[in-house]
């Protein structure tokens, strides 16, 4: 996923202030879906399936500051109990093999049954997909 960051996205200081890399992974995850599980996220949207996140970590090694070009890959760290842990690396267009910063989600997968949701396995649409990005 490619981002340009705004002055909005910063703090007092210049540099992007912490939350906003939690952002960027959930928007780089859902643009995976639409990109690569469309029937995931109709799943979704359609209330039949919920995407849970578990866990969020990110280790910062340098900072982001206003305009710069963000690049925010995603890669599959490993399957887990009824979901996936997943990886993103920031990094500057400009310089895209250093990394910015390190991050991590593990999510969970809950469909209904009846008026309860239950944990479930990855949809095999999405497995098949996030293999691909191992």
């Amino acid at each position: 996923m490619d981002h340009v960051v705004t002055f909005e996205e910063t703090n007092l200081v210049g540099n992007v202030y912490y939350t906003n890399y939690f952002s960027w992974q959930g928007r780089c995850r859902e643009m995976f879906l639409r990109e690569h599980a469309p029937e995931t996220l109709v799943a979704l949207q359609n209330g039949e399936l919920r995407l849970v996140t578990a866990h969020a970590s990110c280790d910062f090694v340098d900072e982001f500051t206003a305009f710069d070009e963000v690049v925010v890959r995603m890669s599959l760290n490993r399957f887990i109990a009824y979901g996936v842990s997943l990886n993103f690396d920031y990094s500057r267009r400009s310089a895209v093999t250093d990394t910015l910063a390190r991050g991590r989600q593990d999510i969970k997968f809950l469909r209904r049954e009846g008026t309860r949701w239950d944990l479930c396995e990855i949809p095999p649409v999405l497995m098949k997909a996030v293999r691909n990005y191992e």
